[in-house]
């Protein structure tokens, strides 16, 4: 059964560009969230939270995983965290989605898993610049802040809403319509009519 999501966890990393998402696959009740990390030791995120990992990446478990989510971090622009790199190769050969914002992105593409999908990231050559081996830069996309293709999600590091609905989409959390409402109203504080009605008689 696919009911965990995997969020990695690490020194410094980003903590705030997932959070979105992660309220919204935990909302349902149906959906486990994990913070993995390379290994059992606590980090400290970008923002100053400690975090204690569930597991590690070694323990991952292929069986039960939806989604990996790999958020941004100083780490990806050095070169480091290369055991993310082989688990998002491992978890997507086993035929769950990865995902990775802001830096995130560049362990996707150094998994190789960007060479034949649409994808996006922080700005043009930002992969590149990066990752010698990428060779997805036609398949690269600029005017979106996320996309989903090929069983990756990708997303700059100023597309968080969107990201949290291609995350939604992806676990097909909602219907159609009903994402579409939530991404009015996370996006641009374009209320629901429902709600907008219910707010106007409250006032």
């Amino acid at each position: 059964m696919r009911d965990t999501v995997y969020f990695l966890v690490f020194d410094g990393y980003a903590d705030w560009q997932a959070a979105l998402a992660l309220c919204e696959i935990r909302r349902p009740g149906d959906w486990r969230v994990q913070a993995v990390g390379f290994s059992m030791a606590p980090v400290l995120s970008m923002g100053g939270l400690t975090v204690q990992p569930e597991l590690s990446l070694a323990q991952l478990d292929l069986a039960r995983a939806a989604l990996l989510i790999l958020p941004g971090g100083h780490l990806w622009a050095r070169g480091e965290g290369l055991a993310a790199v082989a688990a998002a190769r491992r978890v997507h050969a086993a035929g769950a989605p990865v995902a990775g914002i802001d830096g995130g992105v560049l362990a996707l593409a150094r998994a190789g898993l960007l060479d034949h999908c649409r994808h996006t990231g922080n700005h043009a050559g930002h992969i590149d610049t990066h990752v010698p081996d990428y060779r997805g830069a036609e398949q690269y996309d600029g005017s979106v802040l996320a996309v989903s293709d090929g069983g990756t999600l990708t997303a700059s590091q100023f597309g968080s809403v969107e990201f949290a609905r291609e995350v939604i989409r992806t676990l097909d959390l909602y219907n159609a319509s009903d994402r579409e409402h939530w991404f009015r109203l996370y996006k641009h504080a374009l209320p629901p009519p429902w709600l907008a009605g219910a707010t106007a008689a409250a006032a």
